[in-house]
C-alpha cells in the first residue's frame, strides 16, 4: 500500500513523502491516527498543493532563520559529559543534547532532525555540529565537551 505521510514517523517516512508500507500498519495505525493518507490520485494532487504551501510558509521563515545563523555564528557551546581519566566520555554526545544546549545556553529553539554532527564524539575537547535551518541557510556551531 502507497501512502502519504502526513509527519514525520521514525523508520516509516518524512512529512509529505510518498512510501510504501503494510496494508494493515498502513490501514489500522497511520490512516486511523492521522498519520497519513492513501496515495490515490486525488490525494497525490492534493500533496502537491500541500507542497506549494509548505514551501510558501519556509520562504517567510528564511529571513529569521538567517537571523538565527548570525546568532550562532562565533558562538561555542559547553557540553557536560562524564568522562575517564584518559578523557574518554562514557557514551557519546547526540544531536539532542547539542538541541538542548542551544536552548539553554543561547535560547534558540532547534529541531534536533535539523542538526548533524559529521564526527562521532566519543572524547572530550572541541567538535562542530551542522545545523541545517534551510537549503538556502546552512550553520555551523562549535561545542566543546568538557567533564561533568
Amino acid at each position: 500500500m502507497e501512502i502519504i505521510m502526513l509527519q514525520d514517523v521514525d523508520k516509516v517516512g518524512d512529512k509529505h513523502s510518498v512510501v510504501k508500507v503494510k496494508d494493515g500498519y498502513g490501514r489500522n495505525f497511520l490512516i486511523p491516527k492521522g498519520l497519513a493518507i492513501i496515495a490515490n490520485k486525488a490525494n497525490r494532487s492534493r500533496l502537491d498543493e500541500m507542497l506549494r504551501q509548505e514551501a510558501s510558509k519556509e520562504a517567510k521563515l528564511v529571513d529569521a532563520y538567517k537571523e538565527m545563523a548570525a546568532k550562532l555564528n562565533g558562538q561555542t557551546l559547553k557540553i557536560a559529559a562524564k568522562a575517564a581519566s584518559t578523557g574518554k566520555i562514557f557514551g557519546s554526545v547526540t544531536n539532542v543534547q547539542i538541541a538542548q544546549a542551544l536552548k539553554d545556553q543561547l535560547g534558540l529553539e532547534v529541531e534536533r532532525k535539523k542538526i548533524s554532527i559529521p564526527d562521532e564524539v566519543k572524547n572530550l575537547g572541541t567538535y562542530s555540529a551542522n545545523i541545517n535551518f534551510h537549503a538556502d541557510v546552512p550553520a555551523t556551531v562549535a561545542f566543546e565537551v568538557v567533564e561533568d
